[in-house]
């Protein structure tokens, strides 16, 4: 009895710090960044609250609202040098498909099927902000791609 409770102790220990292992939230990153929140104008210190972002915001206040991009591209043109931050999503991909096996029996072993499904979770890019000299010049999201279902041919 007495392993019993020590197993189960340590187990809801375990399930604890994996709950408090969670991802960065608006709350957590304004405090990483408390310097840059506390000089944002009244009116994107409110945007930023609700995770919301504008063009103008520098990139401090839009990595408060959003959080760390997937990726930052930098660019240049007559007009001047650009980042890019591209931020990702996921989408489920479904495989259907009859795999067969064999199935022993009094008479000898006979082909027994049955439908098997995987699944493929891919990345796509789910929004471009575009900065230029540190400001936000334009944004946009990006459509989520339709999760789809792959049939093998059947037997």
């Amino acid at each position: 009895m007495k392993t019993f409770t020590s197993l189960s102790l340590m187990v809801a220990a375990l399930l604890l710090a994996g709950a408090c292992a969670t991802k960065p939230t608006v709350e957590t990153r304004r405090q990483e960044r408390a310097d840059a929140y506390a000089i944002l104008p009244a009116d994107q210190r409110a945007l930023v609250d609700q995770g919301q972002i504008k063009v103008g915001m520098n990139e401090d206040a839009v990595y408060i609202a959003w959080g760390k991009p997937a990726q930052q591209l930098v660019s240049e043109d007559a007009s001047g040098r650009r980042v890019t931050w591209l931020y990702h999503g996921t989408t489920t991909d479904e495989y259907v498909a009859w795999r067969f096996y064999e199935v022993p029996g009094p008479n000898g072993t006979h082909l027994a099927r049955r439908l098997d499904r995987d699944f493929n979770v891919r990345e796509y890019i789910s929004a471009e902000l575009v900065f230029r000299d540190g400001a936000l010049e334009s944004w946009r999201t990006l459509a989520r791609p339709g999760g789809n279902t792959f049939y093998a041919p059947a037997p």
